[in-house]
């Protein structure tokens, strides 16, 4: 990364995708929250799982799906409302949620997508369900994960990077979010027990140069080298700097390819009681 922010980081398109559950509230929350600070609309989608053979014999179970769809719809509507943002709701049909909302995604060409960390189908990795896993790896614009009992940050947001391009776009994120919240930030590069010292300089100065260009910006800033587990430390530093939002890159040095998501993002997701902004490009 150059000495400026690239525009990544813009979220005038926001998509919250949703199966209704208690473990999609936080994400309800957080997406009617920034829609009303960004002064955008909010898209809602939410799925009806259903394949041909399912709806030729049980068609009215169909019929069911189709009308809690739009419950759920109309309710984070109602939500939407209150604070008095604009709120456009969107059914989709198919067998796989992860494919339906890369699809409506790409198809609608979103800045963002806000989800839960897991979903009603309990199906989950590191505590992370396999839904959200396979959104991650495969969208190409950021994702909002937010546990069932977080909400939108309002204290301090926490920049994860390791220097690679994938941390370079979650530092324009962080940029955007924090000029749109007013929140301050800190930012932490992470090395292992046994790096060498040429590493660790590298980590700071990796967080030297994404501060000094948070700064430019009239971004309050903090930066730190952190030494463990990668996950361990980033989670615990969200909570030791009272930080309630995450931002990290969807990878990291070693060049995984974007369908598999990262695996330190992931145990950071698992492990973080906050909001994680995971940032693929």
């Amino acid at each position: 990364m150059t000495e400026q922010l690239s525009p990544t980081g813009r979220f005038d398109r926001v998509l919250l995708a949703t199966d209704g559950s208690d473990f999609s509230a936080g994400a309800v929350r957080a997406g009617i929250e920034l829609a009303q600070r960004c002064g955008t609309k909010l898209n809602v989608l939410t799925m009806v799982l259903t394949n041909p053979e399912y709806a030729a014999i049980a068609p009215q179970l169909e019929e069911r799906a189709e009308l809690e769809a739009l419950q759920i719809i109309e309710g984070v509507k109602t939500q939407a409302d209150a604070l008095g943002v604009t709120c456009e709701g969107r059914i989709r049909h198919g067998e796989d949620p992860a494919r339906e909302i890369i699809e409506e995604a790409e198809s609608g060409h979103y800045d963002l997508i806000i989800m839960g960390r897991r979903g009603k189908r309990r199906l989950a990795r590191w505590m992370v369900g396999h839904a959200t896993v396979q959104v991650i790896g495969g969208a190409a614009c950021p994702v909002l994960v937010v546990p069932r009992a977080a909400s939108l940050p309002n204290r301090r947001i926490l920049l994860a990077t390791d220097g690679s391009r994938y941390g370079d776009a979650a530092a324009a994120a962080a940029a955007s979010l924090s000029s749109h919240c007013r929140l301050p930030v800190c930012v932490i590069s992470v090395i292992k027990p046994g790096h060498s010292e040429a590493r660790r300089a590298e980590a700071t100065q990796v967080v030297e140069r994404i501060s000094r260009l948070l700064a430019r910006e009239g971004i309050e800033v903090e930066g730190r080298v952190g030494e463990g587990r990668p996950e361990e430390v980033i989670a615990d530093t969200a909570k030791s700097v009272e930080a309630d939002l995450i931002i990290m890159g969807s990878h990291g040095r070693t060049g995984f390819e974007r369908i598999l998501l990262g695996s330190v993002s992931e145990r950071v997701i698992g492990l973080a009681d906050c909001a994680t902004l995971v940032v693929s490009r």
